[in-house]
């Protein structure tokens, strides 16, 4: 049985006040969802989940209800899955999102699983207390697994009814969240009392869940770290740059990676700015993958409008000529970021030029690829110091500077190589969060449960 942490009668009145205001915004809601979703039409997939109606479990199955809320949580929990079901073969897990690239990211990433039967996919329902009890009610799982910082007070209320644990996992919280939630702190801090466990990614993120109200919560690193790059993406990434390279020998690529709103336009500035090169070195590559799929076209429009000579990643297959006659490519697909890293350079973080806080680096590391940063990376602070005292990452001031330090790289090899190095030691220096996250949640599941791990299983067996 979960232990109800004491909620205080101003506690008990922000959440009055939060689920009227959530019947309030309704219509407003609805609206902005169907306008959003003649953009994306995922938005208008199985509406009935938003409001708790997600598949039936079945009596007899054990399930694990794991959300991760849009494309990075759900690479995120990969690891996490595919160890938990190896490590308890009968469990069944419900993948829940609030955002079509989650569920797309989630649909790709885990289509063995879905085939197999071991996997579903559902969208977490709005927060209303009906709504989620409903969900809860209609999945039954043994246990909840959030990921990183989607806190919903009524859905954690919910699960303490039914008595489901939850468990806040690779989590983390910015110094910006930090403010946000202490401004909100009536309805955050009693549903992050009331979860079972919060598993920060740093001691940076632990000491700050601190000051929301949850004491003593272990770092036990970031999962993202343990994400393994597919082979099928890295022999895309080799295959284009063998191919680029057979045509223009000395050309390098530059990758701006998960770029955001307002970011482009300063790349394109920078690198018009920046002129033509030496007659003797190759004219470099400007790889631009925006983070939102909505906004590819608005990318490619905005490149073309500036008289840049644009491919787009969705118009080819064989990527060699392509990329050699192109000035610029937009990376207007999904799933194929590992392939792009494989392909580049060099790589500069989105979201880190505009005060946005940053991407992850994590992928870029793993796969050695060179990282240069902005000068906001909040979102993932100490991970980026640790990265730039490692010799993983260069920090710069602007999307100038950017460019400029990648076109300096470009022109270095030895320097550029030891980056690399540098990248991959940083990168699995810190892998191990799984196996400690398994290890955190494995007596909740297998109290709930009655399962035994395969492993532990295996050895009595021996």
């Amino acid at each position: 049985m979960i232990s109800i942490a004491r909620i205080t009668f101003g506690e008990r009145l922000a959440r009055v006040l939060y689920c009227v205001a959530w019947w309030l915004v309704t219509p407003a809601l609805l609206l902005w969802f169907a306008v959003r979703g003649l953009r994306q039409r995922g938005y208008l997939a199985a509406v009935g989940e938003r409001f708790g109606r997600c598949p039936v479990t079945e009596p007899g199955t054990r399930l694990v209800w794991v959300h991760a809320v849009s494309v990075g949580e759900t690479r995120a929990a990969e690891p996490l899955i595919r160890a938990m079901l190896d490590r308890w073969p009968d469990i069944r897990v419900l993948l829940t999102h609030m955002t079509p690239t989650g569920r797309e990211t989630g649909a790709a990433a885990f289509a063995d699983l879905v085939t197999a039967g071991r996997l579903r996919q559902a969208w977490l329902p709005w927060d209303y207390p009906g709504a989620t009890r409903r969900m809860l009610s209609r999945a039954r799982p043994v246990l909840g697994l959030i990921m990183e910082t989607e806190l919903w007070p009524n859905l954690v209320a919910s699960a303490r009814s039914a008595s489901v644990p939850v468990v806040l996992a690779n989590a983390r919280l910015s110094e910006r969240s930090l403010r946000k939630g202490l401004r909100w702190r009536a309805l955050i801090g009693p549903a992050l009392r009331s979860l079972d466990q919060v598993l920060a990614q740093t001691q940076s993120d632990a000491k700050r869940l601190g000051q929301l109200g949850r004491e003593a919560v272990p770092a036990i690193g970031n999962l993202k770290f343990d994400i393994d790059a597919p082979a099928q993406m890295l022999a895309r990434g080799a295959l284009w740059r063998e191919r680029l390279l057979s045509r223009e020998p000395l050309r390098g690529v530059v990758l701006a990676a998960s770029t955001r709103d307002g970011e482009e336009a300063m790349l394109l500035a920078a690198w018009r700015a920046l002129g033509e090169p030496a007659p003797d070195s190759g004219r470099p590559l400007l790889v631009l993958v925006p983070r939102h799929p909505q906004r590819f076209d608005a990318v490619a429009q905005l490149a073309r409008e500036q008289g840049w000579q644009v491919k787009r990643r969705s118009a080819f297959e064989s990527a060699g000529p392509e990329l050699a006659h192109a000035d610029l490519v937009i990376g207007d697909s999904m799933g194929e970021m590992f392939a792009w890293y494989a392909l580049a350079d060099v790589a500069i973080i989105g979201g880190s030029l505009a005060p946005l806080g940053g991407q992850n680096l994590i992928e870029a590391c793993a796969v050695g690829c060179p990282v240069v940063l902005g000068p906001h990376t909040f979102n993932f602070e100490e991970i980026s110091q640790d990265a730039v005292a490692a010799g993983a990452a260069l920090r710069v001031a602007d999307a100038a500077g950017a460019l400029g330090e990648s076109m300096r790289l470009l022109g270095e090899p030895a320097r550029r190589q030891a980056m690399s190095v540098a990248a991959l030691a940083f990168a699995a220096r810190h892998r191990g969060a799984t196996a400690r996250t398994l290890d955190a949640i494995a007596p909740v599941i297998e109290a709930r449960t009655g399962f035994r791990s395969a492993a532990s299983h295996a050895s009595r067996n021996a």
